[in-house]
C-alpha cells in the first residue's frame, strides 16, 4: 500500500524497502524514504517539524530528513482517511566510527540557531511542570492500587516501591527549581533542536537518519542525560568508559555550564524509567507485554541501589568541578 502511495503521489518508483527497527524505508534513485502517518498529528506540529527540518538541512545537516513534496507540490497528502508525509534521506551510509557525543553537540548547535518560532513542541522550562504532572497522576493510580488490596505481583510492587520513587521524583523537581533560581543561563543554554528520547539507536546503525519526528525543541541537557540513562542501563556494569568518552567528546565542541551539569544531573535523578514502566503497563492491555514489564520493574527496584550509586558519583564521573562550579549534592546520596 505505501509503494502504491509512493508511486500515486510523489511519482516515485520505490524498488526495495526495509524495517531498520524504527521506521519502514524505501529505496529509490540512490535516496531513502520515509513516509510517515500523521493523521493524528496536529497541523502546528507539522509546520513546527518542517521548520525545524528545513533549517538542519539548510545549514549543512547532511543527515537530516527533508520534507518531500508531492506532485502537486503539497507536503501533506490525503489518501481514503489517513494523512502522509514523505521524507527524504539523500546520504544514508553511516560512518565507520561515528563519535556521537561530537555528533550530538555539532547537532545542538545548529540547532541552537534556529529562527522559527517554537510552540507546539518546546519543552524549555517546562520539566517541573511535566514531572509534576506525571508525579500528580502516578500518585492517583497509587492510592486506588493500595486501596485494592492488590494480590497481582506487579500491582504489588508498585504499591511497595513508589513511596521511593516519588522521593526521587520530588527531589528532582526541587533540584531544578534550585538551580533555575542559582544559576545563569549561559548562550549554550539556550533551546535547540532535541530528542523525545535520545540513545545509540535514535539516529540508527546502518544509516544514520536525523528523523523530524523524533524532534522536540530543549534545552541541551535533555538528550545527553538521556543518553546517558540508556547506556547505563544497556551496560550498568561497564558504562563508565562510555558515558566519559561521550562527555568528553561533547564537551570539546560545545562546553557545558554550571546551569547545564545541573539539568542533567536533575534529569537523570528523576526516575523517568520506573514511570515509564508503571505508565506503560498500566496502557497496554497484552499479558504479555504486562509480564514483560514486570520482569523490568522488578529489575529497576533490584537495581536501586546501584543506580543512586552512580547518581552519586555522576560529577567525578563526568570531570566537572563541583567546587569551581559551586555545585550542590543531594546529601542523602552515597557513594558505595
Amino acid at each position: 500500500m505505501a509503494q502504491a502511495i509512493l508511486k500515486k503521489y510523489y511519482g516515485i518508483d520505490a524498488g526495495q524497502s526495509f524495517f531498520d527497527g524504527k521506521q519502514v524505508r524505501y529505496e529509490a534513485n540512490g535516496n531513502l524514504y520515509t513516509l510517515v502517518p500523521v493523521t493524528n498529528v496536529s497541523e502546528n506540529v507539522l509546520v513546527e517539524l518542517y521548520e525545524m527540518s528545513r533549517h538542519l538541512v539548510t545549514n549543512g545537516d547532511r543527515y537530516a530528513s527533508a520534507f518531500y513534496p508531492s506532485k502537486e507540490k503539497k507536503f501533506l497528502v490525503t489518501d481514503g482517511d489517513s494523512d502522509y508525509v514523505l521524507l527524504e534521506n539523500r546520504y544514508k551510509k553511516a560512518p565507520g566510527n561515528m563519535r556521537t557525543g561530537r555528533k550530538l553537540a555539532k547537532f545542538h548547535l545548529r540547532g541552537r540557531t534556529l529562527s522559527a518560532t517554537i510552540t507546539e513542541t518546546n519543552r524549555m522550562g517546562e520539566w517541573k511542570n511535566y514531572w509534576e504532572m506525571r508525579l500528580e497522576q502516578m500518585e492517583k493510580a497509587w492510592y486506588r492500587t493500595v486501596e485494592e488490596h492488590p494480590d497481582h505481583p506487579f500491582e504489588r510492587l508498585f504499591a511497595e516501591t513508589f513511596p521511593y520513587y516519588m522521593g526521587l521524583c520530588e527531589n528532582a523537581i526541587q533540584y531544578v527549581v534550585d538551580t533555575e533560581m542559582d544559576e545563569a543561563p549561559g548562550p549554550g543554554d539556550a533551546g535547540t533542536i532535541c530528542h523525545e528520547r535520545f540513545s545509540n539507536e535514535t539516529w540508527g546503525r546502518k544509516f544514520i537518519i536525523h528523523h523530524p519526528f523524533d524532534w522536540v525543541f530543549d534545552h541541551a541537557g535533555r538528550d545527553i542525560a538521556e543518553w546517558i540513562r540508556a547506556q547505563y542501563f544497556k551496560k550498568t556494569h561497564t558504562f563508565r568508559p562510555d558515558v566519559r568518552a561521550f562527555l568528553q567528546q561533547y564537551v570539546s565542541l560545545s562546553p557545558l555550564s554550571p546551569f547545564s551539569w545541573r539539568l542533567i544531573f536533575a534529569r537523570l535523578l528523576f526516575p523517568l524509567h520506573y514511570f515509564e514502566c508503571v505508565e506503560t503497563y498500566f496502557l497496554t492491555r497484552s499479558e504479555k507485554e504486562q509480564k514483560m514489564h514486570e520482569e523490568q520493574l522488578w529489575k529497576i527496584v533490584r537495581g536501586a541501589e546501584a543506580y543512586e550509586a552512580f547518581l552519586a558519583e555522576f560529577y567525578e564521573l563526568s570531570e566537572v568541578p563541583i567546587r569551581k562550579y559551586n555545585i550542590p549534592r543531594v546529601a542523602w546520596l552515597k557513594a558505595r
